[in-house]
């Protein structure tokens, strides 16, 4: 039922799409390649998900074949909108001529007017916006990384800690890496900025440990700061997006995964804290396993915060936000800043700065990229180091997060 349903929906894009095309060009040839096209992409997006290994998991094949699917099904959805559009307004027409010719006029010259070649070449160019976006979100947009800084002010921060700086990355999946001088170019970049503490917000991989092998050397070479550096699980840490041989084999990987984080100089903190001193004050950080609303909870608020004082100022590693949404946010132990991932930001949407911020996402997590607040707590949602799925960034690029804690009010 559902490779019917598929190729009926594909089917039924195609068709609005070859419309355009026939409108636009009378050229037989033009029309014969596209449909020879559209035909090919159909049997290599069927023959790729038939032939998923779902003990294997994602794969640079799947991942091409995932890029494929968008660039061309996603345009012609804007594209439908266009002709959809014009068929109501056909419709209402057909329907007004009929009415008028059948009970009217009594003549008989065709009741739904021909499309018009104007908005099919509309639809078209509209259509191409996207599709020239996801190429270059493919090509260049997945690691055009960005270092965004934020400032947040706390009355109670001790006074030794104004001005600390926590460097913040997320979502590695390096299974889905294929440029190795990127990666180092981005290493580089974590390396250049000034920080007291690098902390990574869960997902070092795609599915399976030995994903990371190849990279180990690159991100070993990230500098460790003066307090360290220090990471959390996120959900596809525990391989449960795939089929195992047996349990002993996942638990294997598990602890595989888990093996990653020295191998590379950070600290994973599962469902534990420890402290950042600095003469004699300090700082808690804590960080718990997966907590998803809709996805594992293994996190473990308060095991992680025993022997935390309420008081102690917090900083909380949580790889999902909706933790924050559901949990963290109105805990009576008052977690002053947590720090999250999980979402990639969808990997597509557009910023502009004071301006627009959008993404679906945003229909599915209300912390979905970015700086939020509320009750002067604050938390960080990371929008990703590397990519999934969708084998490109379009709009939403990946992410070196700066904050800087300052100690008093913010200034007005």
């Amino acid at each position: 039922m559902r490779w019917i349903i598929f190729i009926l929906i594909y089917t039924i894009i195609e068709l609005y799409a070859f419309q355009a095309i026939r409108v636009v060009s009378k050229n037989k040839w033009v029309m014969t390649a596209y449909i020879i096209w559209s035909i090919s992409v159909l049997s290599y997006l069927i023959y790729v998900m038939y032939t998923y290994d779902r003990s294997v998991g994602p794969t640079q094949y799947s991942l091409n074949a995932g890029a494929l699917f968008v660039i061309s099904i996603v345009p012609k959805l804007i594209l439908i909108v266009f002709l959809f559009g014009e068929d109501i307004v056909r419709g209402l027409i057909g329907g007004y001529n009929y009415i008028s010719q059948t009970f009217f006029n009594g003549e008989k010259d065709g009741y739904i007017p021909s499309r018009r070649k104007f908005l099919s070449q509309l639809a078209l160019g509209a259509a191409a916006i996207p599709f020239a976006g996801f190429l270059h979100g493919i090509f260049k947009g997945k690691y055009n990384f960005k270092v965004l800084r934020h400032v947040l002010y706390f009355e109670d921060l001790p006074k030794a800690f104004d001005g600390f700086r926590i460097a913040q990355i997320s979502d590695i999946h390096s299974g889905s890496f294929d440029d190795p001088e990127k990666i180092k170019y981005a290493v580089d970049l974590i390396n250049e900025q000034e920080k007291d503490v690098l902390l990574f917000t869960g997902d070092i991989v795609n599915t399976k440990a030995e994903e990371m092998d190849p990279w180990i050397d690159i991100f070993k070479r990230i500098k460790s700061p003066e307090h360290g550096k220090f990471s959390v699980l996120g959900n596809h840490d525990y391989g449960e997006y795939v089929s195992w041989e047996s349990e002993e084999a996942k638990e294997a990987n598990f602890s595989a995964i888990k093996g990653i984080h020295d191998k590379i100089d950070f600290k994973l903190l599962l469902n534990e804290h420890t402290y950042l001193q600095k003469g004699e004050e300090r700082i808690a950080l804590l960080g718990v396993e997966n907590w998803g609303h809709n996805f594992k909870k293994a996190g473990d608020l308060q095991l992680a915060s025993q022997q935390v004082n309420k008081e102690d100022f917090k900083v909380l590693m949580t790889h999902d936000p909706s933790h924050w949404e559901h949990e963290v946010k109105n805990d009576v132990n008052n977690y002053h800043l947590t720090l999250s991932g999980h979402t990639h930001g969808f990997q597509f949407g557009i910023e502009i700065p004071g301006f627009l911020k959008w993404s679906p996402v945003q229909y599915v997590y209300k912390q979905w990229a970015g700086m939020y607040s509320e009750n002067d707590r604050y938390i960080n949602v990371n929008r990703g180091f590397g990519f999934h799925a969708y084998p490109g960034r379009v709009g939403i690029w990946p992410e070196i997060t700066i904050i800087e804690l300052r100690h008093g009010s913010k200034p007005v």
